[in-house]
């Protein structure tokens, strides 16, 4: 399998994601630092997509078709809205973007895409934050790749 597929397909993983799919594709498979940050972040945006729809239609199929479900989610969504996003909807989307771009552990796109969920952001407005978190998250792990490899050659 090319490393360029294997770089993709691993970023494509919760937890791994590109946090760990780029230094391995620069360290391991030595790929240029421009093709393992764009594989990176294209395999760890594949998923998000899938994610945002999937989560959303778990909670209204379950809550459909399973009495405690439905009363769990209107309490979790109405607290939710009515504790935080509605008061604080610019935070929201800070928050939304600061969790997906800081590269730290249960951290991530997947994540995001859970709390875009449970937050009720809109879709497209989820998958934009998101991306921009990835992208930033992706130019921090290389930022950081890149310099740990060139104090340690």
């Amino acid at each position: 399998m090319p490393s360029g597929l294997k770089v993709l397909l691993l970023a494509m993983l919760p937890i791994n994601e590109l946090r760990g799919t780029i230094p391995l594709a620069v360290l391991v498979f030595n790929l240029p630092f421009y093709s393992a940050f764009i594989l990176s972040v294209l395999g760890n945006m594949i998923p998000v997509f899938f994610l945002l729809w999937f989560w959303q239609s778990s909670f209204f199929f379950l809550a459909k078709k399973i009495k405690i479900f439905q009363k769990f989610f209107d309490w979790l969504f109405e607290k939710t809205k009515k504790r935080f996003y509605l008061k604080y909807q610019l935070l929201g989307d800070i928050l939304l973007f600061l969790i997906v771009a800081v590269p730290l552990p249960f951290t991530g796109a997947w994540t995001g895409t859970l709390l875009a969920s449970i937050f009720g952001i809109r879709y497209f407005k989820a998958a934009l934050l998101i991306f921009l978190g990835v992208l930033c998250a992706g130019i921090i792990v290389s930022l950081m790749t890149f310099g740990s490899s060139f104090i340690f050659n």
